[in-house]
């Protein structure tokens, strides 16, 4: 089981403001990937907060490159629309589409990922 970590989580982690026990049982057993999307999302703000070190470990996780298929993205999101799941951004969708595509767990504090998995074949980790 390999578990895609949403930026949301690792913000929330980062700054201690979740109780994220979860996060060091899968760090501990090594089961946490990511792709170039996340890694956009956190890199530039730990660079600004001067986190060398945490840089230096967020680019140690396994990587998995992001594959979009426009198409598919474009029927996610209008199956969203249709089920009243409104605001989703194309990062979120690029995020969903690439855990259903590895078969990945999916660790995400937005709301709109559940929502989602009751519409598409996204697996969240913790339900």
């Amino acid at each position: 089981m390999s578990v895609l970590v949403d930026s949301s989580v690792w913000i929330a982690y980062f700054r201690g403001t979740h109780s994220l026990p979860e996060m060091d049982v899968l760090i501990g057993e090594n089961l946490i990937v990511t792709n170039d999307l996340i890694l956009a999302e956190l890199i530039p703000y730990l660079h600004i907060q001067k986190q060398k070190r945490l840089i230096g470990l967020m680019n140690e996780i396994e990587r998995y490159p992001v594959q979009i298929d426009w198409p598919e993205i474009i029927q996610m999101q209008i199956s969203c629309l249709q089920n009243g799941i409104n605001g989703v951004g194309i990062s979120d969708l690029i995020i969903a589409q690439h855990a259903i595509q590895n078969h990945f767990q999916l660790f995400s504090l937005d709301k709109h990922f559940a929502s989602m998995a009751e519409q598409m074949p996204l697996t969240l980790y913790g339900t």
